[in-house]
């Protein structure tokens, strides 16, 4: 046989691919990413900086080199630029908080061959439900995924110049996409409806930002919840689909349709993979958190999407891809 022999290294690397995640939680837990960033570049002075012990600091920078997230030069380490971008604290799409929270989904994993035999998740692992006290670190956590798409939706439908248009985000958790979307075009007003305890959240995020005049709460079931009739001129449905069963997401999909005014769109966000199911990677592997998590969701292929908007009533669907997991999907 020709090429390089197979070797165990990459699934070694897999096997224990729960170490990337404790690596990743606990440096931005104690902002590493940060304080390298702000020049802390050798073991010392990060231990310095951020109060840990040197061998602690040496053992999650020599972590982060294997990653590929930090560069080490002479006993200097630095940040990747991903790393830059993505994992220092305060940037509009750090993903520091994200990579905390799923330190603690770790243990979840261990049900896995259970629920692979199941076909669903435990009872006690759903957690659509408006009380779970797992939004309101999930909905903050996730709002930096969001946020880069939502600002190249925007460019794409224009909205900044767009005028006196009607927003409706269904679904909206963080109130991402009415966030950024109220701060580029002042004559916009935007709906958020979600569960109670997450509007709140979207209130208070909102509030921050400096345009909570302009964006309204329903509190609500999105499910069973009325959406309106010909009353928005762009309606969003970000990273919801992939927990809903094909059936729900068509009868939705016609429900957003027809609290489109003429000529509105509808703009989808979410993990969607190719389809033949051969990638893109993030995307396939998603679909075990949805079977772990949810009763009917998954990750699902374009032609899908392409099925159920035109079952809804849509006749123009286009997909874009963006330089997250996500693909935009615009439909009309």
């Amino acid at each position: 046989m020709n090429g390089t022999p197979p070797t165990s290294d990459r699934i070694m690397m897999l096997i224990n691919g729960y170490w990337a995640t404790g690596i990743i939680g606990a440096s931005a837990s104690h902002s590493v990413f940060t304080h390298l960033e702000a020049g802390a570049d050798t073991a010392v002075l990060l231990a310095a900086r951020a109060g840990i012990s040197e061998r602690g600091a040496r053992t999650l920078l020599d972590g982060l080199v294997s990653l590929g997230l930090v560069e080490a030069h002479d006993g200097r380490y630095r940040n990747s630029p991903d790393a830059a971008t993505y994992l220092v604290d305060g940037r509009p799409e750090c993903l520091s908080d994200f990579a905390r929270l799923k330190m603690g989904h770790m243990g979840a994993l261990s049900d896995l061959p259970d629920v692979v035999r199941a076909g669903e998740p435990l009872t006690n692992a759903v957690v659509e439900v408006a009380d779970n006290p797992h939004w309101e670190r999930l909905v903050t956590a996730i709002a930096a995924q969001s946020a880069p798409v939502a600002a190249i939706a925007a460019e794409t439908l224009r909205l900044a110049d767009a005028g006196e248009i009607s927003i409706l985000d269904v679904g909206g958790g963080s109130g991402v996409y009415s966030a950024t979307w109220l701060k580029l075009n002042p004559a916009a007003r935007a709906t958020q409806l979600d569960w109670r305890p997450i509007n709140a959240i979207a209130a208070r995020r909102l509030a921050d930002q400096g345009v909570a005049d302009r964006f309204t709460c329903i509190d609500g079931d999105f499910h069973t919840t009325d959406f309106g009739t010909a009353a928005y001129d762009v309606a969003v449905y970000s990273h919801i689909a992939h927990q809903e069963s094909p059936e729900d997401n068509i009868e939705i999909f016609a429900r957003l349709r027809d609290a489109l005014k003429p000529g509105g769109t509808l703009v989808l966000n979410d993990y969607v993979v190719t389809d033949d199911r051969g990638g893109p990677p993030f995307a396939l592997v998603f679909g075990a958190e949805m079977l772990l998590k949810s009763r009917h969701g998954g990750t699902w292929r374009r032609a899908d999407y392409q099925s159920w908007l035109t079952k809804a009533g849509f006749t123009d669907v286009t997909f874009q891809s963006t330089p997250s997991p996500a693909t935009l999907v615009f439909a009309r």
